[in-house]
């Protein structure tokens, strides 16, 4: 016997030893088959499910359990009874909090097998690391899910990342995933970043992810050359003003298919809001909405979006609130903002501002033709501004919601109260007018 065919008679035992040692017993087919037909196969066992109804499931999975020797879990029968159940697709497959070692995961084969989800929720799921791996690996087989939810679980196993990367680098149905309070530093930042190069997501949810770093740059690098991300939610991750907006300043010039940037909550200041402008000065397609919700800004910060904002051409929502604008930052931005020809919809609210910012914004309302939507609630905005963006409204054709705080009774007298609450009511009819007279403003 050469020694080429003594090899060639090893590798099945060797690859037998290794499947019994990881502990794996997923029944999925041999692994020439899963080469050859994987998507056929997939295709087809979809369709002879289409028909299955939740009873069939439900009992297959119980056998399913006691062919495995463990209880049904009573949350997944719960579901599984009061499940609607079209064409082989129910809405969620609710997992969390759930502890999911690998007999309890091997048991969920015949649902995932049978059953398309919208949502699957793993948060805090407890998994454990065989069972981990081979859940991700049913998801992807057999396609069960287009939203998957694996947030709060800290003690993720290498082969558990390994198995999400190739998860989110094959799936074809995929679209949203959620890794949120996970330390996403060294080899799961890594393996991730990696699989996100070539994914098909549209929607990625990283909340609280310690991305600060490194792993925003291995991030960044990833999602310059992705053409599939439409949304990426990036808020808690601590990402400062000199390296981090410097690396999303780059995402801004380098990626036109991210169409929604979530940074609120972080630390990024008046100097990372510049790198931000620089690379949103580039953007001819692409983000639309931007997000910056409680990151440090002040009004020194106003004068680098005054800068970018009279050449934006695809920007439609901007959200400055909870961030120290104050009047003197709504009134650098104020001209800018009549020059601007995208801007739909403008949150500043809790943005420290008084009437006289509300008339600076009254002012850009009468001039402004385009804008739908602003948010001014949480200020210290009293009678005159009231008036103000009344008298406003009266000529601004556009605006279908403006959010504005009623004023306080034990901050007026009777007499002026009156007043401020007819200014209310009429901020708001004019409103509705707006928004009947142009159903899409409303959207």
């Amino acid at each position: 016997m050469t020694t080429e065919t003594s090899r060639l008679m090893e590798e099945p035992n060797q690859k037998e030893q290794k499947r019994k040692k990881e502990g794996k017993h997923v029944s999925f087919p041999p692994d020439d088959n899963i080469v050859s037909g994987f998507a056929e196969h997939r295709n087809a066992d979809r369709t002879a499910d289409d028909g299955v109804t939740l009873a069939d499931v439900m009992v297959a999975y119980q056998q399913s359990c006691s062919k495995l020797q463990i209880h049904p879990r009573a949350g997944v029968l719960q579901q599984l009874q009061q499940g609607v159940c079209v064409g082989g697709g129910v809405k969620c497959l609710d997992l969390k909090g759930e502890r999911l070692d690998q007999r309890s995961c091997e048991a969920l084969e015949v649902i995932l097998k049978s059953l398309h989800f919208d949502f699957i929720n793993l948060q805090a799921a407890q998994l454990e690391e065989n069972g981990a791996s081979s859940l991700l690996d049913m998801i992807l087989y057999y396609e069960s899910t287009s939203h998957l939810d694996i947030s709060d679980n800290r003690s993720m196993e290498t082969p558990c990342w390994r198995a999400l990367a190739h998860l989110i680098k094959q799936s074809v149905c995929l679209s949203r995933l959620d890794v949120c309070n996970v330390p996403l530093v060294d080899y799961p930042g890594q393996v991730l970043s990696r699989a996100l190069t070539t994914s098909r997501l549209k929607v990625l949810h990283l909340h609280n992810a310690q991305l600060s770093g490194v792993p925003l740059f291995m991030l960044v690098g990833a999602l310059k050359s992705n053409k599939a991300l439409q949304e990426l939610h990036l808020t808690n991750n601590q990402l400062n003003s000199y390296q981090d907006a410097l690396q999303l300043g780059d995402l801004l010039r380098y990626n036109t298919t991210v169409g929604t940037l979530e940074l609120s909550n972080n630390p990024l200041a008046d100097a990372g809001l510049q790198e931000l402008c620089e690379g949103l000065r580039q953007q001819t397609a692409g983000l639309r909405v931007l997000l910056l919700r409680n990151t440090q800004i002040t009004a020194n910060g106003m004068v680098h979006l005054a800068k970018a904002l009279p050449g934006l051409k695809v920007l439609q929502i901007l959200d400055l609130s909870e961030n120290l604008l104050g009047n003197k930052g709504v009134q650098v931005i104020k001209e800018p903002l009549m020059a601007n020809r995208s801007v739909l919809q403008l949150g500043l609210a809790q943005a420290n501002m008084t009437c006289e910012g509300a008339v600076a914004l009254a002012e850009f309302l009468a001039e402004s033709r385009l804008i739908q939507q602003l948010d001014l609630r949480d200020n210290k905005v009293k009678f005159g501004g009231l008036m103000a963006l009344c008298l406003a409204l009266r000529i601004n054709h556009s605006l279908a919601n403006l959010e504005v705080d009623l004023i306080s009774q034990h901050e007026q007298d009777e007499v002026l109260m009156e007043t401020a609450t007819r200014f209310h009511s009429e901020i708001n009819q004019c409103c509705l007018a707006n928004a009947r007279r142009s159903p899409q403003t409303s959207a």
